[in-house]
């Protein structure tokens, strides 16, 4: 794949998985404060879509190019003491 294919293939992997998530986080949880006479498979299976969108969020990063090492150890890089290389405080 074409890296500005790849690039719209995982942004479009990304959204469809975040809206999934949100999907379904929204159905888990208005049927738990509101107690709307729906199915409890339904419920238990939109906690599942929760994680799959989760996953398809996350296949979407790798094919997009937007996950990469520096990006998820970010904080390790610029907050930790011992993996950096400059020996300067952040203010």
């Amino acid at each position: 794949m074409r890296c500005k294919k790849a690039f719209v293939f995982g942004n479009i992997l990304m959204g469809a998985g975040m809206a999934a998530m949100l999907v379904s986080l929204a159905y888990v949880l208005l049927s738990h404060i509101f107690h709307f006479n729906l199915s409890e498979f339904l419920t238990d299976l939109s906690l599942m879509g929760l994680f799959i969108g989760a996953f398809i969020w996350l296949v979407g990063a790798s094919i997009g190019g937007r996950e990469q090492v520096t990006d998820k150890y970010w904080w390790l890089k610029n907050y930790d003491e011992r993996c950096r290389r400059k020996k300067h405080r952040h203010p």
